[in-house]
C-alpha cells in the first residue's frame, strides 16, 4: 500500500492480493482507516479472481473454483463511523481497463434451466467508449463496482454473492462516475469493502455475469453522522444511458403473477428476436441481454399478472 498526500489525502491500495476477502464478516481485520472527505483507489481484480484469461474455454468455466470468485477489497475503517450513521461513497473514477469476460455459468443465471451448458465470451477493453460484442455491435463501456458495501451486524461471515441490508453484490449497473452511493452503517467504522467491477451491464444482469473486468476504481468516503437509512439509496448526477437512448429501443414483454417469472419470458423472447433478427446464437444472445438489455417493471398493480419489459438499446448495431 503506497499513500500519497496530495490536498485530498489521497490513498491507493496497490497491494491488493493480500487485501481480499470473500465474505462480509465484521471481525476482518481492516487494512486501512480513513477519514471522511478522503479518497481512495484501489486495484480490483476481475469477479473469477484470477482464474479465467483473455483465452479462457468454456472448459475453464466448468471448472471454475466457487471458493476463490467475486474477490473484494478491504474492509477500510472510516473514522468515527457508528451504527446508525449514514456512509456516502462517491464513484470519481475508473480506469486501466484492459480485456473482460462474460459467462454463463452452469447452475447460475435467469434462464439456467435452459443454458445448461458453460460458453464465455472475452472482449478488448482497451478502445476507451466502446467494445465490440461481436461485428456489428458494440457496446457502451460504463464501468461501475457490481459488489460493494459495510460489514454486517450479525456475527460470523455472509456470502458476498447475494444483496442485503448492506449493500453487498448489488450489481447496479447506475454506480458509475459521478455517482453517490449511501449504505447504512452497522457496525463501528462501518468496514467498507468494493469489488466485482463491470465495463457494462444491463439491468438484471440476466445470465450472472456482465463484462467482468479489473480496474483501478477511485472513490471517496463521506460521513453523514446521525443520519440513519435502512437500505442503500442511491443518486445520479444525469440520464443514466444517453448513448442508449440515442436511438430507441426495441422491447419485449412478459407477464404473469410472479415477477422472476415475467422476467424469464421477457428474456426468452428477446433472446428469441436477436436469434432470428441478427443471428446471435441462443449462448450470444442470452450473453448480450446480461451485458446489454435493461429489465424495467412496468407495471405490479394489476394482479394477478404483472408486466416486465425487457429493453434493447438500437444504437448498439452499426
Amino acid at each position: 500500500m503506497s499513500i500519497h498526500h496530495h490536498h485530498h489525502m489521497h490513498k491507493t491500495i496497490h497491494d491488493f492480493k493480500s487485501h481480499m476477502h470473500h465474505g462480509w464478516d465484521n471481525s476482518i481485520k481492516p487494512i486501512a482507516e480513513v477519514d471522511s472527505g478522503q479518497t481512495i483507489s484501489y486495484e480490483i481484480t476481475e469477479s473469477s479472481g484470477g482464474q479465467f484469461s483473455k483465452n479462457s474455454t468454456a472448459d475453464d468455466v466448468g471448472s471454475l473454483d466457487f471458493e476463490k470468485v467475486n474477490p473484494v477489497a478491504g474492509p477500510i475503517y472510516v473514522k468515527d463511523a457508528q451504527p446508525g450513521d449514514t456512509l456516502e461513497i462517491e464513484m470519481l473514477d475508473f480506469r486501466q481497463l484492459d480485456w473482460g469476460w462474460t459467462a454463463i455459468i452452469p447452475g447460475f443465471g435467469l434462464l439456467a434451466d435452459q443454458f445448461p451448458k458453460p460458453a464465455i465470451k472475452t472482449f478488448d477493453l482497451t478502445q476507451r467508449n466502446k467494445t465490440e460484442f461481436l461485428h456489428g455491435i458494440d457496446l457502451f463501456m460504463k464501468p461501475f463496482p457490481g459488489t460493494i458495501g459495510v460489514a454486517l451486524p450479525e456475527e460470523g461471515n455472509f456470502s458476498v454473492v447475494p444483496p442485503r441490508k448492506n449493500g453487498g453484490n448489488m450489481d447496479i449497473r447506475h454506480l458509475t462516475k459521478g455517482t453517490k452511493l449511501y449504505l447504512p452503517v452497522w457496525v463501528e467504522g462501518a468496514l467498507f469493502s468494493i469489488g466485482d467491477t463491470h465495463a457494462a451491464q444491463g439491468d438484471g444482469e440476466v445470465c450472472g455475469t456482465a463484462i467482468e473486468a479489473s480496474m483501478e476504481t477511485t472513490v471517496r468516503f463521506k460521513l453523514h453522522k446521525g443520519k440513519s437509512i435502512a437500505e442503500p439509496r442511491y443518486e445520479i448526477p444525469g440520464p443514466p444511458m444517453p448513448e442508449a437512448d440515442s436511438q430507441g429501443y426495441y422491447v419485449t414483454t412478459g407477464n404473469g403473477p410472479d415477477l422472476v417469472e415475467a422476467s424469464k419470458k421477457a428474456i426468452s423472447y428477446m433472446i428469441e428476436h436477436l436469434v432470428g433478427t441478427y443471428g446471435l446464437s441462443d449462448q450470444e444472445a442470452y450473453m448480450l441481454c446480461s451485458v446489454a438489455v435493461d429489465l424495467k417493471i412496468s407495471e405490479i398493480v394489476d394482479a394477478p399478472n404483472w408486466l416486465v419489459s425487457a429493453f434493447l438499446p438500437n444504437s448498439i448495431f452499426r
